[in-house]
């Protein structure tokens, strides 16, 4: 065994090695050649496209730094009256401006989105608390922030504007992705809510349902603290059947 092992390749074997090498030596030259061909063929459309991506390239970045983060910071400078306004719960005023000072309408009629995201949202809150619902819905539904909170909060929002125009199914949709959006003590609030609605549909099992779950998951929320007496209103009403 051990000498088959130190056996020297014969003449014949070396041959054979050497006859392989030069095929795979050849058919790399042949690839090498054909991608030569084809660069040399299609140099013209290679560059014109390498070109054109270099030129998208500069054109967007050219954007983004140019006009997009100049408008966007313009807008944002533009929306702080609007945000006092708010916070001070002047919602016309934030709503519409003074002629001096722009509103979150004009904001959004001169920047859009690039304002931030959050000028949909204030708009619609102002027009929810000027009870124009389904305003409120129009600008609320264009609000797509990525905090969850604020998310869960304009969610509640549309569900309140659903309630004003009566439209309860819709109103309960809304406050249950809002409760299952913001899994934290703002969810009870979302929950009764949905209750409340569900009472005045005249399903008060469901509506207990809610209130139950709002006694065995936030019972330390403002609203736990008070959920009792919902509870057993219900069941009251239903025993004295």
């Amino acid at each position: 065994m051990a000498n088959k092992m130190n056996q020297k390749p014969t003449a014949a074997s070396a041959a054979e090695i050497h006859d392989q090498e030069v095929r795979q030596e050849e058919r790399v030259e042949k690839s090498v050649s054909k991608v030569s061909d084809f660069f040399e063929r299609n140099s013209k459309l290679i560059w014109g496209i390498v070109i054109a991506a270099i030129v998208v390239g500069a054109a967007i970045l050219c954007y983004q730094k140019f006009y997009l983060q100049p408008k966007k910071a313009e807008g944002q400078a533009q929306m702080f009256p609007a945000e006092t306004s708010f916070k001070a719960g002047n919602y016309d005023l934030a709503l519409n401006g003074d002629g001096n000072n722009l509103g979150f309408a004009q904001v959004i009629d001169q920047y859009g989105a690039k304002a931030g995201r959050a000028v949909y949202f204030y708009a619609g809150v102002c027009e929810l608390n000027l009870g124009k619902y389904q305003e409120a819905l129009d600008y609320l539904k264009k609000y797509k922030g990525k905090d969850e909170i604020l998310e869960a909060r304009a969610l509640a929002c549309q569900g309140d504007a659903y309630v004003g125009l009566e439209k309860y199914d819709q109103a309960l949709s809304c406050y249950d992705k809002a409760a299952s959006t913001a899994d934290n003590i703002f969810a009870a609030s979302y929950l009764l809510k949905a209750g409340v609605v569900c009472e005045e549909q005249g399903k008060s099992d469901k509506a207990l349902e809610y209130y139950k779950k709002i006694r065995e998951q936030y019972p330390q929320s403002m609203e736990g603290y008070d959920i009792d007496k919902y509870i057993s209103r219900i069941e009251s009403a239903q025993e004295a059947k």
